[in-house]
């Protein structure tokens, strides 16, 4: 296994951050985000809001992981998103994992999202990654390969953040707005809807029910 850890400080108040999060997609650093539904959604009782997505994603294979697949076998990931919007202790904290390619690398993101007391301007973003690999004799370079691509892709992850903060105070360039992303995007989504149905398949038979579904 290894595993990822990093904190950051966001120049944005807690309230603007939870915002930008529900509204990150799409964005011009995540154009491998294909589709994002939501297909649970509760608030409970003590006022916290849980939310279960489903993602769609391109996934690209370097060539050398392309022997361990067969060639018609499906190049979009599937990831599974659990998050809690807590407001009594200003938090949201999110929980995901991909559904399929399983044998080759899974990998466990939890997000804390968190009002920095002595800041109140400020959200600390605190991440954390397990990559795993089955692969019985790659594992090991698989996994520094899983974690390589993890770096970079959280770099792209929180560039697409400050987009989304950036275009809630519409202080992005007209050429990076959200009408022309989503107008670039359009064709990609349409091409992803298929996908989806299968995964939404594989999301409604994965992980706990419901009452143990969020951490």
């Amino acid at each position: 296994m290894k595993y990822f850890f990093s904190e950051t400080d966001i120049k944005s108040t807690w309230d603007q951050v939870v915002s930008a999060f529900w509204q990150r997609y799409p964005n011009p650093f995540s154009t491998h985000v294909l589709t994002e539904d939501v297909i649970f959604r509760e608030v409970t009782a003590d006022q916290r809001l849980l939310t279960r997505r489903l993602l769609t994603k391109t996934n690209r294979l370097p060539r050398w992981a392309e022997r361990f697949f067969p060639s018609n076998l499906s190049r979009s990931v599937y990831i599974l998103e659990d998050s809690i919007v807590n407001l009594a202790d200003r938090s949201l904290i999110t929980f995901s994992w991909n559904l399929n390619h399983t044998t080759l690398m899974t990998v466990e993101e939890r997000c804390v999202f968190r009002e920095m007391q002595e800041q109140p301007n400020c959200t600390q973003l605190r991440r954390e990654a397990w990559i795993f690999s089955r692969v019985y004799g790659f594992s090991r370079p698989i996994q520094e390969f899983g974690l390589a691509r993890f770096k970079k892709n959280q770099v792209k992850a929180m560039k697409g953040l400050e987009y989304a903060l950036a275009n809630m105070h519409e202080e992005t360039p007209h050429w990076l707005r959200r009408d022309t992303v989503k107008e670039a995007s359009g064709k990609a989504k349409e091409a992803a809807q298929a996908a989806t149905e299968t995964a939404k398949n594989l999301a409604s038979a994965a992980g706990p029910k419901k009452a143990q579904q969020f951490v």
